[in-house]
């Protein structure tokens, strides 16, 4: 988001600036070329004016005095600046002009003004000359008037390198003053950018740590638009209401189970107190009930598990999981071997450090390993392999139980839940879900993996944890 909207930003400031400098690079160079254009004309007004006595009065001394200054200014002139000047008769014909081969004025290019120069006006303004045009030549006619006729047109052609050079000049400072723009504009668009989307982003990290189990989270007062502080304390105050229903959700759990512990213990004492009462040929019955009572006390333990796993706060600390997880094989080891399954540990040789709380850890680690025990039948192989990455610590319990249909792998881990085909095995139902609890109070996760060959059914169960 942060991208998009800094891009946003920068095609907009990018628009701005070309709508801005583009006229003004425009402006630029006409104002350049019509600086340049002034100039010329004065240049030739005063040439027409200094030929306006030699021609006017022509075959005196003074006139060939005057005809001589006339000259040698033109000569200098050309010396100068390089341009072409001349002093033309009507007919097109030179009197005098530098250089001395341009010997024709009213062809070619000067052939247009020295046209407007003959009818007695001064040739209009060329087109806009841009630096990437070479070799144009700016042309300026002027007539030479005496007693209100024109006797005489003065014409100069000026090379335009010059002008190119001061507008590309000038078109430098520019876009280098276009640039430090830019340079200024996106560090004030990384800044307000920043500011606008700090709460966004302390708000999604939140929601991540909300989502992950981490209920204590809250997004801290910081700045930004109004609209988005307004939706951070609104974001708070729906956590806390949150946090506070699930904590009594919680506690009812907790106390309900700890409260129905103890007349479920009072009715199996009086149950076993009658059973030494009844007659002979009841044992059956009073069997049953037992079998029932016993189930009734793990589910209730069962949920006051999980309402603890629920309430436990994110304690997590590097343990290696590879030598819990060789621990917690070698405890359940002999009851594997009394079921006639085999259980095999494959650990790597150096430590596997993963961020988690060791007891929680274990105690999910001991679930997975229960509910594979539980499942695979005499003489199958429940296998604990630890694999560390870069980033997570990968715990994979495999059995080779009757595995899972496609049904059933969607709705496992759910609480209560247990496959139709496993209603007489042992259990409430909650074991995998308090395994899922414990984990993601610490940032783990736990997922199920479905053997996918039917030839050799099986359910491997994957307990992650961060690394340091």
């Amino acid at each position: 988001m942060r991208t998009r909207l800094l891009g946003i930003l920068l095609a907009l400031m990018a628009c701005v600036l070309l709508a801005l400098g583009l006229p003004l690079a425009v402006s630029i160079a006409a104002a350049e070329q019509q600086q340049t254009l002034v100039d010329r004309i004065d240049d030739t007004a005063r040439f027409a004016e200094l030929a306006q006595d030699p021609i006017g009065q022509a075959g005196t001394a003074t006139a060939e005095e005057q005809l001589g200054t006339l000259q040698s200014e033109i000569a200098r002139y050309h010396q100068v600046y390089g341009g072409q000047v001349g002093v033309f008769q009507l007919s097109g014909r030179p009197l005098t002009a530098q250089p001395s081969d341009w010997t024709d004025a009213a062809h070619g290019i000067s052939a247009a003004a020295f046209s407007e120069a003959l009818d007695g006006r001064r040739s209009v303004a060329p087109g806009q000359i841009w630096p990437w045009q070479s070799g144009r030549l700016l042309v300026v006619a002027s007539p030479v008037v005496w007693d209100g006729d024109v006797v005489a047109v003065v014409v100069t052609e000026s090379p335009t390198g010059g002008l190119s050079a001061r507008i590309t000049h000038r078109w430098m400072l520019l876009a280098g003053g276009e640039a430090a723009a830019v340079l200024v504009l996106v560090v004030a668009a990384v800044m307000l950018t920043a500011w606008v989307l700090r709460p966004v982003q302390d708000l999604d990290k939140v929601t991540h740590d909300i989502a992950t189990g981490r209920l204590a989270s809250r997004v801290a007062p910081a700045g930004g638009p109004p609209e988005l502080r307004r939706l951070a304390r609104a974001f708070n105050e729906m956590a806390d209401h949150v946090e506070q229903v699930l904590d009594q959700q919680r506690a009812f759990v907790a106390d309900a189970s700890h409260q129905l512990r103890n007349p479920l213990a009072a009715l199996m004492l009086r149950v076993e107190a009658m059973g030494m009462e009844l007659p002979e040929g009841s044992e059956g019955e009073l069997t049953g009930v037992r079998v029932e009572g016993r189930r009734l006390a793990q589910v209730l333990d069962d949920l006051l598990g999980l309402a603890v796993a629920e309430h436990a706060g994110p304690g997590s600390e590097a343990v290696d999981l590879a030598r819990l997880a060789a621990d917690r094989a070698d405890g359940w080891r002999p009851l594997g071997r009394e079921r006639g399954v085999e259980l095999v540990c494959e650990v790597p040789s150096v430590p596997a450090l993963g961020l988690a709380d060791p007891v929680g850890f274990g105690s999910a680690l001991d679930a997975v390993i229960d509910n594979a025990l539980k499942f695979t039948p005499a003489g199958g192989l429940v296998t604990v392999t630890v694999t560390a990455a870069a980033e997570r610590i990968a715990v994979a319990v495999t059995d080779s139980g009757p595995g899972l249909t496609e049904e059933e792998a969607e709705r496992i881990g759910d609480r209560f839940w247990r496959s139709p085909r496993h209603q007489n095995v042992d259990g409430s139902g909650l074991g995998l879900s308090i395994a899922r609890t414990l984990l993601a109070s610490t940032g783990g996760t736990l997922s199920f993996t479905p053997n996918p060959e039917p030839a050799h059914p099986g359910l491997t169960v994957t307990l992650t944890a961060p690394t340091p």
